[in-house]
């Protein structure tokens, strides 16, 4: 069984180069390019998705990554620069508007010298895991300006977890997420290898097997049973949490897959989103372990998709309540997909 996805709009040239990181919010999206500026575009007022803010000189020399928290409240998203800076943005409910909170500070530790490269929020935005260029993910609280946790990946690790004493030189780590029930650390790594850490005791719990190239993506599903890992091998790779187990691959058939650059899970975990090198995106049945959805609006890369979070009305007269998705990358356009049978 298949499911029908429609191109409700694409703001063309939304961006003037590259788009490379989306993040949404209960009633925005958010979108970082190699450009300076951060956009935000509106989600729930009209099916054209109206530019409502621009954080100009947010990165000067533009942003690879941005995050949300997902099911959160939507006051806090992060940003990381080309420059190795990384931004905590905060909302204000009164106007709406978004201005700058803090800029995490440059490590003085030598041993810790690698730039922060992936990060993720919590669901109630108050920590944020961020991975970095040799290996290490750091946990912070975001309201507390303070970093609370390090985990290592590197030889020294031992396949045990780390801690704030850990030292060692990981694989660059690629990829970094948080499950929604707080437990749970998991991150991907140009070595192929995906590590996931038990917050609460502060260490290694699994080292997953299954993928041996370069890991761009790793998503907890929301009930945080599963966990899904993705990049040059063009699988995505299912891990049960209970016990760590490989328990399924997704992949497309009768060509060489392309490079997997960014995975969602919808907010029921039955459906994956998933957008790759070769401009197509793919809706996936994770139960039936089939790709249900395939559009291929552009040849360009793309590299982020993302899931919007429901709508309680409808954004146009004779539109339903369906789910929506958006993806973005090389072509420098947003391009929003919704339901066809959504009611």
């Amino acid at each position: 069984m298949s499911k029908q996805y429609l191109t409700l709009h694409t703001v063309d040239q939304a961006h003037p180069t590259e788009i490379f990181s989306l993040a949404p919010t209960p009633n925005a999206l958010i979108s970082a390019s190699g450009s300076s500026h951060l956009l935000i575009h509106s989600t729930t007022t009209s099916p054209t998705f109206p530019l409502t803010q621009t954080l100009s000189n947010a990165h000067r020399l533009g942003c690879h990554h941005i995050t949300t928290a997902r099911s959160g409240p939507g006051n806090t998203f992060v940003s990381v620069g080309f420059g190795g800076d990384t931004k905590v943005w905060h909302r204000n409910p009164e106007t709406d508007q978004w201005s700058l909170y803090w800029t995490l500070p440059t490590p003085a530790n030598k041993k810790e010298k690698g730039d922060v490269w992936a990060v993720a929020l919590s669901a109630d935005e108050g920590y944020l895991a961020a991975t970095t260029s040799d290996g290490r993910i750091h946990v912070w609280d975001v309201l507390g300006k303070e970093k609370i946790q390090s985990y290592e990946t590197g030889a020294s690790a031992g396949g045990g977890g780390g801690g704030h004493d850990s030292v060692g030189t990981g694989s660059f780590a690629m990829a970094v997420d948080l499950s929604r029930d707080g437990k749970f650390t998991a991150s991907g790594h140009e070595n192929g290898g995906v590590y996931v850490f038990n917050n609460d005791a502060g260490r290694m719990v699994y080292s997953l097997s299954g993928l041996a190239k370069p890991i761009r993506a790793v998503a907890f599903s929301p009930g945080c049973k599963r966990l899904a890992a993705a990049g040059n091998a063009g699988i995505i790779a299912i891990y049960d949490m209970q016990h760590g187990e490989h328990v399924a691959n997704l992949s497309a058939t009768g060509t060489r897959p392309a490079w997997i650059t960014s995975i969602d899970w919808n907010d029921t975990g039955e459906y994956l989103l998933s957008g790759s090198l070769d401009g197509k995106v793919r809706v996936w049945d994770v139960a039936r372990g089939v790709c249900v959805a395939t559009h291929s609006e552009t040849e360009s890369a793309l590299w982020c998709v993302r899931w919007l979070p429901k709508s309680d009305k409808a954004l146009a007269p004779g539109m339903g309540k369906g789910e929506m998705f958006v993806a973005a990358g090389a072509n420098r356009s947003l391009t929003f997909y919704r339901e066809a049978t959504g009611s």
